[in-house]
């Protein structure tokens, strides 16, 4: 398990523990966050698992990604990722992902 915390809009930290090999958004959804809708399930069909990466620990953005994230609720920034292609591993312990002000 790795520790992953949701900050939502209104500053709220939200410590979850993380199945690796699994997607933050999966993480956000078993957690029950408001936040995090992930309507596609996971598919990159949608940006409604839109969020921030903190830190920019989670890398580049995955192929189709900058796409996907052209029709998302709130503003994109260079933080911006989809959490579904954001893969949970032992290496982002403590991973810092900020909720967007709304997904739809």
């Amino acid at each position: 398990m790795t520790k992953i915390t949701f900050i939502t809009p209104d500053g709220v930290r939200h410590d979850t523990d993380a199945s690796d090999g699994h997607s933050v958004m999966q993480a956000a959804l078993a957690a029950d966050l408001d936040g995090i809708v992930g309507e596609c399930g996971g598919s990159m069909m949608c940006a409604t698992c839109h969020c921030y990466d903190v830190e920019g620990r989670t890398g580049p953005r995955s192929d189709g990604e900058d796409e996907m994230l052209e029709s998302a609720a709130s503003e994109v920034t260079s933080k911006s990722r989809l959490s579904c292609q954001i893969k949970v591993t032992p290496d982002l312990e403590g991973l810092l992902i900020q909720l967007p002000e709304s997904q739809l």
